[in-house]
């Protein structure tokens, strides 16, 4: 099973919120997660985030992936390089 961190998304017609989840690739995006680990709302000024670091670099050392969005946000978290 390939396991990815990738978004959700949540909110009402052009007012996105998303949550960062963990989840099976095979699932649909808005479907089935293992474990909600953060939140991202890029409609503030400057965009919020918050992510669970502990949950986020747990699931990284057993092999899940990020996405591209999820990597760079992780990248402003500090939690890759």
């Amino acid at each position: 099973m390939a396991v990815k961190i990738r978004l959700k998304r949540m909110g009402q017609k052009k007012a996105p919120f998303y949550r960062i989840v963990v989840s099976d690739s095979r699932s649909p995006r808005d479907g089935k997660f293992i474990e909600e680990i953060g939140t991202y709302d890029p409609t503030k000024e400057p965009s919020f985030f918050n992510i669970n670091e502990e949950a986020a670099k747990r699931w990284i050392a057993n092999g899940a992936q990020p996405t591209e969005t999820v990597g760079n946000l992780f990248k402003k978290a500090g939690l890759t390089k």
